[in-house]
C-alpha cells in the first residue's frame, strides 16, 4: 500500500525537504500501467537570494509555480530540448523548489523506454542507439531523462504532486524500506552563479546508486 508524500514535509526548510525526497517515489498514471521511479538524486534551490535559482529574477510567467503552494510541480523547458521537474517547497510566496535530477525505475520500465524513444524521435535528439538499447538503470538518470521517461511537459506545471489521485504524484518511501544513505555536494551546471552559491552543498544523492546522473551529457545537466 502506498501513501501520498506528506505536504508538510515540503512546507518546511527546503534542504530538509530535499533530503526527505530521496527514496520517495515519483509516479505517472495508476494501476498496472503506472510508471514509477524511486528518487535518488535532487538539487535544492532556495529563494530569490539563491543566485543559481530561477527565482533570482523575481516572479515571471515561467517560474510562477515556484511562488505557489508547496507540493506542486514547477516544470520548465530548457535549451529547446527537454523539460525539468521541480517540487515546490516552503510556504506560498517563498520561491523554493527541489529539482528531481534522477530516479531509479521500479515499475513500467518498458513504458518509460518507449516514452524516451518517442521524445528522442520527436525532437530529433542525437545519441547512442534506439530506445530499446537503453539500460534499465539509465532510463531516468538525469533531469531531462526523468521528464522524458515519465512524459512530463509544461502541461504538468502547477500540478499537485501530493494529491493521491493526481496523474503525476509523489508517494512516500515505504515504511519497511531502509532509509537511504544520503550524501551532499555542489549542484551541477550552475557555472553562471557567483560564490557562495556555486559551491553550496545543495545536491543530495543516494550513495552508489547506478541511476545517478552524470556529466557532461546535455540531457543530464541541471539548471
Amino acid at each position: 500500500m502506498t501513501t501520498a508524500f506528506p505536504r508538510e514535509a515540503l512546507r518546511t526548510d527546503t534542504l530538509a525537504a530535499a533530503r526527505a525526497l530521496i527514496g520517495a517515489r515519483i509516479v505517472r498514471g495508476s494501476g498496472p500501467n503506472a510508471r514509477i521511479g524511486r528518487i535518488v538524486e535532487v538539487e535544492a534551490y532556495v529563494g530569490v537570494e539563491d543566485r543559481a535559482s530561477h527565482a533570482r529574477f523575481g516572479p515571471t510567467r515561467r517560474n510562477a509555480a515556484m511562488f505557489g503552494p508547496p507540493g506542486h510541480a514547477y516544470v520548465y523547458f530548457v535549451y529547446g530540448m527537454y523539460y525539468c521537474l521541480n517540487v515546490v517547497t516552503e510556504p506560498e510566496g517563498r520561491p523554493c523548489a527541489v529539482l528531481i535530477r534522477a530516479v531509479e525505475p521500479i515499475a513500467g520500465l518498458e513504458a518509460m523506454r518507449a516514452a524516451r524513444h518517442a521524445v528522442r524521435a520527436e525532437r530529433a535528439i542525437s545519441g547512442a542507439g534506439r530506445g530499446a538499447a537503453i539500460p534499465d538503470d539509465r532510463l531516468a538518470a538525469g533531469p531531462g531523462l526523468v521528464c522524458a521517461a515519465l512524459s512530463i511537459t509544461r502541461a504538468d506545471d502547477g500540478a499537485d504532486l501530493c494529491g493521491p489521485d493526481s496523474d503525476l504524484r509523489l508517494d512516500a518511501r515505504p515504511v519497511d524500506e531502509p532509509a537511504p544513505s544520503v550524501v551532499t555536494g555542489p549542484r551541477i551546471g550552475i557555472g553562471y552563479a557567483p560564490e557562495p552559491w556555486r559551491s553550496e552543498p545543495w545536491r543530495f544523492w543516494e550513495t552508489g546508486n547506478p541511476s545517478l546522473s552524470k556529466r557532461p551529457s546535455p540531457l543530464e545537466l541541471g539548471r
